[in-house]
């Protein structure tokens, strides 16, 4: 199934993507898991329970415009992970407003 997936940083660097949602929920999730590690993203919650929603805004921060805009296939693999953990077919990331609509 294919899903839409929007990666606003504001200042109009918006990127948008056509992605396969692929992988499994449990997939994504891992995948997710281990960028966030990886970038060093930070919990946005001061209890530090990290929501999914959460997640995909901390790793999209952490990887930044440059990244999510410009590097492929890792931008690829951060949309089709966000819409298949999120299993929806519509998916808003906006980083500048700390929001993930769908």
């Amino acid at each position: 199934m294919t899903a839409k997936v929007t990666v606003s940083f504001g200042n109009n660097r918006e990127f948008e993507y056509h992605v396969e949602r692929n992988l499994t929920r449990e997939a994504a999730g891992r995948w997710l898991d281990e960028q966030f590690v990886e970038l060093g993203a930070e919990p946005l919650r001061l209890s530090g329970k990290i929501l999914l929603a959460d997640k995909i805004l901390a790793v999209a921060a952490a990887a930044g415009p440059s990244r999510i805009g410009y590097e492929e296939p890792w931008s690829v693999t951060f949309a089709a992970a966000a819409a298949s953990a999120l299993e929806r077919d519509v998916v808003r990331v906006d980083v500048d407003k700390a929001v993930v609509g769908y």
